[in-house]
């Protein structure tokens, strides 16, 4: 198949989930604002409409667009989350037909162009094409984000992931990254992000990384240990919003006796103790890792992790190779509605053992969102470069509503070390050295 063709089919793969995702809601759950921390979900619904019309038609086709006069309203730099449900927003019916008018001329386009042989860096290998089925894509887990926020009755389906497989009780708890360089970052990846560029080397000492995510049942025993009680795991920043949030445990989850429960779209169940476990902010990651007697991954070890093969000394694209994830492979694109258990995805395993890297849960990481060497902004600085700076944590891997398309060995997320809301879990890592109080 070809960029072209590719692009085309996760142009139409990211619109059928954002039809999904605002389909279910009548238009009174869709324009309200169903957290602070979130956008109306209409907001959303017209935004990548909004800049499919100032990528594609505008910017790549080099026409009028369709609608410029509205660009102010979508512009999510000028206006706050919280502020948006006062702006004068498309409705849904409009919005939808706005997004169906690009999406038409957007694709005749596609079908003009030659993306093979051009000198324009965002036609060249349909770049600019995956780049906004990406921003698509990452709206539409946005707007899964906010599903998840609302309180009302649920509205989303979809199977349970299968049993973790026969193995996973036997899998050792961590394993060994070897010292040495390896490539990081793609300088090649058709349609990866600036921030991803380029690719260089990173030389590290040896590690040892969780086999799998943390799961619910090992991060209840933090809990259960004072974990949320004892500033001794925490650091300063970290115990000072611990205490101004009252945070006691996981996002969702709330005490009923003995048990735990949570709710998950809409509906309540008891924490499912095998899953890894979710909505935790990077100050939670970093105390568990703490009282654990380990510490969150940098970045690069985690990429590192994921990617380099010791038999063969090169970095793949994902931890199973360089083949495009498969259902096999990993937890992605919404199949389902929630992680899959601690273990799962043997085809989906590293080179050094390591599983569910891709999928499941974003894993926070112990490094700050800072540029590559020679990083270069393209298309536009506001992607990642007004971003770079230590506000932000890294995130890698993915999450079960993540898309393919915006999801690889060598993608990064970031966000602030506060936030709980989206799909965020972890894992911990030590030195190769004897460490404190061994695997976690």
């Amino acid at each position: 198949m070809s960029l072209a063709d590719e692009a085309r089919a996760a142009l139409e793969r990211a619109r059928r989930r954002t039809l999904a995702l605002t389909d279910c809601l009548d238009d009174a759950e869709l324009t309200a604002q169903h957290s602070p921390l979130m956008s109306p979900l209409v907001w959303d619904l017209a935004h990548v409409g909004n800049q499919e019309d100032l990528w594609l038609l505008r910017n790549a086709g080099r026409g009028p667009g369709i609608r410029p006069d509205i660009d102010h309203l979508y512009d999510a730099f000028r206006h706050s989350r919280a502020d948006r449900p006062a702006l004068p927003l498309l409705s849904p019916a409009e919005a939808r037909a706005y997004d169906a008018a690009v999406r038409e001329a957007a694709l005749a386009l596609l079908d003009e162009v030659d993306t093979d042989e051009t000198d324009d860096p965002l036609l060249a290998d349909a770049f600019v094409f995956g780049m906004i089925a990406q921003h698509e894509q990452q709206h539409d887990e946005t707007m899964l984000a906010t599903h998840q926020l609302r309180t009302g009755a649920a509205v989303l389906d979809a199977p349970v992931p299968p049993p973790a497989p026969a193995d996973a009780a036997a899998l050792p708890a961590e394993v060994l990254v070897p010292a040495g360089p390896f490539v990081m970052g793609t300088s090649s990846e058709p349609w990866a992000l600036d921030n991803e560029r380029p690719a260089h080397q990173v030389d590290l000492p040896a590690f040892h990384l969780d086999t799998v995510p943390v799961s619910n049942a090992r991060y209840q025993e933090f809990i259960a240990d004072g974990g949320y009680a004892d500033p001794r795991w925490w650091s300063p920043d970290g115990w000072a919003h611990r205490e101004q949030a009252g945070l006691e445990a996981p996002l969702f989850w709330r005490r009923d006796g003995s048990r735990w429960l949570r709710r998950r779209f809409g509906a309540v169940e008891e924490v499912p103790p095998d899953e890894p476990v979710l909505h935790v902010c990077w100050y939670e990651a970093d105390a568990y890792a703490r009282w654990a007697g380990r510490r969150l991954p940098t970045e690069a070890e985690w990429e590192k992790a994921a990617r380099f093969d010791p038999a063969t000394g090169a970095s793949q694209r994902y931890p199973w190779g360089d083949a495009d994830p498969a259902p096999d492979h990993a937890n992605l694109g919404q199949r389902h509605l929630r992680p899959a258990p601690v273990g799962s995805y043997p085809k989906g395993q590293s080179p050094t053992g390591a599983r569910q890297l891709i999928g499941d849960v974003w894993e926070w990481t112990s490094s700050d969102f800072l540029p590559y060497p020679g990083f270069q902004a393209f298309p536009y600085k506001e992607y990642s470069e007004v971003f770079f700076g230590p506000e932000y944590k890294v995130l890698r891997g993915g999450a079960f509503g993540v898309d393919p398309v915006a999801c690889r060995g060598t993608f990064r997320n970031w966000d602030y070390p506060v936030r709980r809301q989206i799909f965020c879990g972890f894992r911990t890592a030590r030195d190769a050295e004897p460490s404190r109080r061994g695997a976690a």
